[in-house]
């Protein structure tokens, strides 16, 4: 099923994506996979690879509200302003949160998506 909204909760080894509407809440986690690069001894092709698994499953949301720490909030966004311009115009909010409930992250995105109403 597919909603209109969703929060993120994002960090460098998984994203949980809540999409709600007023009667449900659908939750869907994608975690980040391991690639050894021995030869380049790199972690960035892994990061874009996971990140652009959670801008697919973006792909079809209207608004969205990006949650998580600092540093993961400011990679994420650095990633989708610039290989994912369009998700990026839909995403209405980065808010830094520290390990709350599925409950919680909906009461802020529901109180956050309120004020743009």
């Amino acid at each position: 099923m597919s909603h209109f909204r969703c929060v993120v909760l994002i960090d460098h080894q998984q994203a949980k994506i809540l999409q709600f509407n007023d009667d449900s809440v659908d939750s869907q986690k994608i975690h980040a996979h391991k690639h050894d690069t021995p030869r380049h001894n790199s972690t960035v092709r892994t990061e874009h690879a996971f990140f652009g698994e959670v801008c697919a499953a973006l792909a079809d949301i209207g608004e969205i509200v990006v949650t998580g720490s600092h540093t993961a909030i400011a990679d994420f966004r650095h990633y989708v302003t610039k290989h994912h311009p369009t998700i990026a115009f839909r995403i209405v909010g980065w808010e830094i949160v520290d390990h709350p409930t599925d409950g919680q992250l909906v009461a802020l995105a529901t109180k956050y998506f309120v004020k743009f109403d």
